[in-house]
């Protein structure tokens, strides 16, 4: 397939900035990894720049092989029962307002590294207080008392990407991975704990319709999602799924108006929106503070 020359609303500067450096130099200390570095995300200089970060944890490798993802596959041989105290102490060195906590898929643990997850956002909590915590988990196979775990941890937001429309999830996600089972996981949150925010977001430009598109925002919508965020795929390397459409900034905007008005409490959807990025971050943050500030 011929490349598709990257359009100039995608042009990002190069990483700089005091904040920047202080967080890089922290990951190599502490040994803890980033989804920002792991998946070569445009905003990273801008997220860490502003108090917001994505830390990885169980490790940097995964037990997938998504097609679109620049996270390293194959078989974890390590689970360190440090690494919650340690992110822990590094996010309260940063002095981050706002976290997100995220892992690899652990398939080779029989809770999917549930437990490990809940430990370390009970850490945080615990360390920095003030800090919103959002957790992006893996599926963990569709298992309930994994899910369980995660909320007993008590994160301010749950999040789970659906990646992609139903027809081209096969081809681009996981085979472990279904849309009907993300859409389950985001569904039994909401039944277990109603207050906690959930949150998903959806990749464009791998060949999906407007159509489909718009099949999947309803979908997520009907099992209670809060949060969407929507942004343009972006091939992290030659061996990665091609991108099939660069979609100008106007069409990811049609999309945000479409979605606010299915009921969403955020939608921030645009060529460099990512699953964490900064947008609704602030609107979640503000809920949050009000939501504590009533209870």
């Amino acid at each position: 397939m011929e490349l598709i020359r990257k359009p100039t609303w995608l042009r990002v500067k190069i990483p700089s900035g005091e904040n920047y450096v202080k967080v890089k130099q922290t990951l190599g200390l502490e040994y803890l990894h980033t989804v920002c570095e792991e998946a070569k995300c445009p905003n990273i200089a801008e997220c860490w720049g502003s108090g917001t970060a994505t830390i990885m944890i169980l490790g940097d490798i995964c037990t997938r092989g998504c097609r679109f993802c620049a996270v390293t596959s194959g078989k974890p041989v390590f689970l360190d029962p440090e690494e919650p105290n340690r992110v822990a102490k590094a996010i309260k060195s940063w002095g981050l307002r706002y976290v997100v906590i995220t892992a690899v898929c652990r398939d080779d643990l029989p809770d999917g590294g549930a437990d490990h997850m809940a430990k370390t956002i009970k850490a945080v909590k615990l360390e920095c207080p003030q800090t919103i915590v959002e957790s992006l988990i893996p599926d963990f196979r569709g298992f309930d008392d994994s899910i369980s775990k995660i909320i007993d941890s008590q994160p301010d937001v749950i999040s789970h990407n659906i990646e992609t429309v139903k027809r081209l999830t096969p081809k681009i996600r996981d085979a472990r991975a279904s849309y009907e089972q993300t859409l389950q996981i985001l569904k039994r949150v909401k039944e277990i704990d109603s207050r906690i925010y959930t949150k998903s977001s959806i990749m464009l430009g791998l060949g999906e319709n407007e159509e489909e598109v718009f099949q999947t925002i309803k979908d997520l919508r009907s099992v209670g999602v809060d949060i969407l965020t929507m942004g343009q795929y972006l091939q992290p390397t030659q061996k990665h799924l091609p991108v099939v459409e660069y979609l100008p900034p106007q069409k990811f905007y049609d999309y945000e108006m479409n979605a606010t008005q299915m009921g969403f409490l955020y939608v921030t959807s645009g060529p460099l929106v990512r699953s964490s990025y900064r947008a609704a971050e602030f609107f979640l943050e503000n809920a949050i503070l009000r939501n504590n500030h009533i209870r």
